[in-house]
């Protein structure tokens, strides 16, 4: 009876234990799979709310947006400064970009002109030929007759007329890189007046009467000062240019008064 009790509960215990064992692992995955599933969920869903909640803003969008809040009066000055001095700027570029001359080139051609056809064949080379150089090599290569002393003349007087047109209009652009900032400064001076007078009538210093003004006011500035930025690199561009073709007709002319003396010879 003992026996049959004993392997009745052996029986029972490898039998049942192993099944309730089994069930109470299974509860335990289930719920680690629960609190595994949460912060994935959690993972996911958090991208979609910050980009839906933070739209990106181009350069361009920023900057025309703080244009229009800094005011259409000053800002509309400080525009029309840009602007005015860009068209001078561009067309002062393409004028120097077609008054750019090989000059070896035309000292060769001259040169052999003055040898084969006279100062008539160096004239009409000249007379072809674009550009500030080549109208001092005319007006030096027509006086030639009278004189190397003439034709000397000649050259240096119609260089100054030659660089004066080189430098039409570039008096401008510096007065437009100056007046840029001054007017954006005056947009400050005059928005920091009118927040103190907005405190003044409201009796009481309070941040959200004088933090408005001061924003308008120093978005004048920094468009002044970008202006001014932009026009400062063209016409350091510009003098350069004018700097350069203003050497090659100082060298071109000592070097053609040089082929007149050795024509004459």
């Amino acid at each position: 009876m003992k026996k049959l009790l004993t392997i009745a509960f052996a029986f029972g215990l490898f039998y049942f234990l192993p099944q309730q064992i089994h069930a109470n692992l299974y509860q335990e995955q289930e719920e680690d799979i629960e609190v595994v599933e949460m912060p994935v969920e959690e993972v996911q869903e958090q991208p979609e709310m910050t980009v839906a909640e933070a739209p990106s803003v181009g350069f361009t969008q920023e900057l025309k947006n703080r244009f229009i809040e800094g005011g259409p009066g000053f800002m509309g000055i400080v525009l029309a400064c840009l602007i005015l001095g860009l068209a001078i700027a561009i067309e002062r570029i393409i004028y120097l970009n077609f008054a750019t001359t090989n000059t070896e080139k035309l000292i060769e051609d001259i040169e052999s002109a003055l040898k084969s056809g006279g100062v008539d064949s160096a004239k009409e080379i000249c007379r072809n030929t674009p550009g500030p150089v080549a109208s001092i090599f005319y007006q030096g290569l027509d006086r030639a007759g009278e004189g190397v002393e003439s034709a000397e003349k000649a050259v240096v007087a119609y260089g100054g007329v030659q660089m004066g047109q080189l430098e039409k209009n570039v008096s401008w652009i510096s007065l437009f890189i100056a007046l840029a900032p001054m007017l954006g400064f005056m947009g400050t001076v005059i928005g920091m007046i009118q927040a103190f007078d907005k405190i003044q009538a409201a009796g009481d210093m309070q941040p959200s009467l004088v933090a408005g003004g001061i924003k308008v006011a120093l978005l004048t500035t920094v468009f002044g000062l970008i202006v001014a930025i932009i026009l400062q690199i063209f016409y350091n561009y510009i003098v350069a240019k004018i700097d350069s073709i203003v050497n090659d007709m100082e060298d071109a002319s000592i070097t053609l008064i040089d082929i007149l003396v050795s024509h004459k010879k």
